[in-house]
């Protein structure tokens, strides 16, 4: 009996090993699959970036279940919450970092109209993709899925063609990243109905005209970053109606005219670059002391003039402040050394400012990472003791004062200046107008901030 026991528990565990096998099966062959018609035109899409690459023979099976890293599905849901189907919904293009081996690009990449036949698409990313033969924006991008909500393209010098018609339909579009292209014209109207986008960011490209008023319909932006182009004219007061910005770069273009009052009401605006532009005559921005959220501010290589106001009893939290050739005058207010408790970068080089540098500066030494107030017509004695002078080093930035002298144990460390009551030996720096140096300084704040809404793969 014992044996014929053994055999009866032997029997159980097999056909509950087959039911459970079987059931598995069941569940298996239940999953969707993704269609014919998008498998094919990820094919195409991936031959169209490197055809030197069979696609075909390394995915055979649903490109769902073995594909490259950044080929991404996602799962859909009846009306009764049952799994019902699968799609392709992410493209991710160019190998950016071993964390991010996305499929890498060729010399003859192109675009694929085969991207259109992918209609769940919610994010298409390029990453130095398009570097050697010259690849233009193609009109069948208006027809790419209203679903798509990330249009990203980053370090891809051979990019040409402009944006007119091709982004109007992307009703759906939360981030417009085009970065070290040479797509070129005008930002166009329509951009001003993208009504839920939350980054516009078209650094280093070849854009011209002036900007749209209608961009200040776009109620959600968060970044606009429109650095390094031609753009030029006013820029419009409609500006100071995109109520959520928190970032606004339109450093190093050729905006002209007065800085406008309405950003004033950007009440969010912790990031302020308008540096090397052809702003002019209208001094610093009073309002500028009202915006209490700004962390940095860059308004260098403007012809402003005027003397520097006293605008800081709010600004507590300032990290940055870059006011360098601006046709400053007057003197240093001591106030921005009472106020400014948690600055660590201040640049006023290349102006005509005179007398002392306040007492109250001596208070920053705490904080302060780089100080820079060369080619100035300060004089006196600088008020800083020799271990800040030592912990920063080169990154305090004096020459270029005659009058300026330094107590004798920081002589050592700043041997251009002389030592106060003894003969001058001053060692001028020529300013050299507006350059990439005037704005770059970036706080770790800028960085996170950068890596956040540019590298979020």
């Amino acid at each position: 009996m014992a044996s014929l026991s053994s055999i009866s528990v032997t029997l159980f565990i097999f056909f509950l090993f087959i039911s459970l096998s079987h059931s598995d099966s069941d569940s298996l062959l239940q999953d969707p699959q993704l269609s014919s018609l998008e498998q094919e035109s990820v094919y195409r899409v991936l031959e169209s970036i490197n055809s030197t690459i069979n696609w075909r023979f390394r995915f055979p099976d649903d490109i769902c279940y073995s594909s490259p890293h950044g080929i991404n599905c996602e799962y859909f849901t009846d009306e009764n919450g049952n799994t019902s189907s699968v799609h392709i919904t992410e493209l991710n293009i160019g190998y950016v970092s071993e964390s991010s081996p996305n499929p890498t690009c060729s010399s003859t990449a192109t675009l694929s109209p085969s991207l259109t036949s992918l209609p769940y698409l919610r994010k298409l990313f390029f990453y130095k993709c398009f570097t050697q033969t010259k690849v233009f924006l193609p009109e069948f991008f208006s027809n790419l899925s209203s679903t798509l909500e990330q249009l990203v393209f980053i370090e891809n010098p051979s990019l040409f063609g402009n944006l007119n018609g091709k982004i109007d339909n992307m009703k759906n579009l939360k981030k417009l990243v085009l970065s070290g292209t040479n797509v070129s014209g005008e930002i166009p109207d329509g951009v001003g109905e993208l009504g839920e986008i939350e980054q516009i960011t078209l650094t280093r490209n070849g854009f011209s005209g002036e900007i749209p008023v209608s961009l200040g319909k776009l109620k959600k932006l968060k970044v606009l970053d429109l650095s390094f182009n031609g753009f030029e004219g006013n820029v419009p007061d409609s500006i100071g109606d995109i109520s959520e910005l928190f970032q606004l770069d339109l450093s190093s273009n050729h905006f002209n005219g007065r800085i406008p009052e309405s950003l004033e009401k950007l009440q969010r605006l912790v990031f302020l670059d308008l540096s090397c532009n052809r702003f002019a005559n209208y001094g610093i921005p009073l309002f500028l002391g009202e915006m209490q959220g700004l962390k940095e501010v860059y308004l260098s290589g403007n012809s402003l003039g005027g003397p520097i106001p006293e605008i800081w009893e709010k600004l507590g939290g300032i990290l940055g402040i870059g006011l360098s050739g601006l046709g400053l005058v007057g003197k240093i207010p001591s106030s921005m050394g009472v106020f400014l408790k948690n600055v660590n970068y201040i640049s006023l080089a290349n102006n005509k400012l005179e007398g002392n540098v306040p007492e109250e500066f001596g208070v920053l030494e705490s904080v302060l990472n780089e100080l820079n107030l060369e080619n100035n017509m300060l004089s006196g004695r600088l008020p800083f003791s020799a271990n800040f002078s030592t912990k920063i080093g080169r990154k305090l930035k004096l020459a270029g004062n005659s009058k300026l002298c330094v107590d004798e144990g920081l002589s050592s460390a700043k041997g251009y200046l002389k030592v106060c009551n003894k003969p001058a030996n001053p060692n001028p720096v020529l300013f050299s107008g507006c350059s990439s140096s005037v704005s770059q300084y970036s706080s770790l704040f800028v960085i996170l901030l950068g890596a956040f809404y540019l590298f979020e793969f």
